[in-house]
């Protein structure tokens, strides 16, 4: 198993020193790959986190300005690939076509058929919710109501033709 322990002091701040000692040419290496001081900024920014956060595996001795500027340029890459695959919307045209329509017409129509169900009579209601909503057959709603599976179809029969 690797021993994973913190690295000493003193190297965490030759590293930071030596971070700080090559800002001024990453951020002009980051200028020149952007275009942009704003965009080069933040390329600077996230390749210094990434540096900070791997400072493990960068090796005391070696050129830290050729590490530094591949993490730079393959950080530009990737956002460079990223940037291809997104779309610049600031007017808010493209998100308007794919946004889904809100379905409040669907409450609409559900609270309309709530109220017209309630001015059914009772026993219009009761079969229609049973056979209808309950899914119950025709002979079982006439058993639990009391009452001819013929009259059971015919309460169907009023209660849907009132809703229509």
């Amino acid at each position: 198993m690797t021993d994973v322990s913190p690295p000493p002091i003193e190297r965490t701040q030759a590293f930071r020193d030596g971070l700080i000692r090559e800002m001024r040419d990453l951020r002009a290496f980051a200028v020149s790959l952007s275009g942009s001081f704003h965009q080069a900024d933040d390329l600077l920014q996230e390749t210094l986190l990434k540096a900070w956060q791997n400072s493990n595996s960068f090796i005391p001795g070696t050129n830290m300005r050729a590490w530094l500027v591949t993490i730079l340029r393959n950080t530009y890459y990737s956002q460079y690939r990223k940037r291809g695959r997104e779309v610049s919307d600031t007017d808010g045209v493209y998100s308007s076509q794919l946004a889904t329509p809100p379905n409040q017409e669907a409450s609409i129509d559900m609270a309309d058929f709530q109220i017209a169900l309630q001015k059914l009579a009772p026993e219009h209601r009761d079969v229609l919710l049973m056979v209808g909503a309950s899914g119950l057959s025709y002979e079982e709603t006439a058993e639990i109501c009391g009452v001819a599976v013929g009259t059971i179809k015919s309460r169907l029969n009023r209660a849907r033709a009132r809703l229509a």
